[in-house]
């Protein structure tokens, strides 16, 4: 009958030691502290026992798009609607009324203005560079 009593409080010492240790460590930390550390931060130590500091590295910047949302290869999905009405307009432009072509409807309609354009062009180099000539009363000084 002893042996039995002395088998019984054996195996059941390691229960009693679990319930006593579990007591204490089942209890929640009474602080957690979540660091985002950029660089070459170090993780803050506990300032106590009852405090937990929880450290992960996310990324180079806090600033920086993350890796996964960054895009690599510009496609048709990341053009956006303003960029692809344009395209459409810059397409269509060859066939609409002031294109200067001889293909769609008023096409010579734009010859006129585009000759109008590149005089206005020529005409404001030649003004430009002859205000940057020296004058003849400049020369003198």
């Amino acid at each position: 009958m002893f042996r039995t009593f002395l088998i019984a409080s054996l195996a059941a010492s390691p229960v009693m030691a679990q319930d006593q240790a579990g007591a204490d460590s089942s209890a929640p930390p009474q602080r957690v502290s979540s660091v985002l550390l950029y660089g070459d931060e170090s993780c803050p130590k506990a300032e106590s026992p009852d405090e937990v500091v929880i450290c992960a590295r996310p990324g180079d910047s806090p600033f920086r798009i993350p890796k996964a949302l960054r895009k690599t290869e510009p496609g048709p999905e990341g053009t956006s609607w303003v960029r692809r009405a344009e395209l459409v307009d810059e397409v269509n432009r060859a066939t609409l009324p002031g294109s200067c072509s001889p293909i769609g409807s008023y096409g010579q309609s734009g010859c006129t203005v585009r000759m109008l354009q590149q005089w206005k062009a020529e005409m404001k180099a030649k003004k430009d560079e002859e205000a940057a000539m020296p004058r003849g009363s400049e020369l003198d000084d």
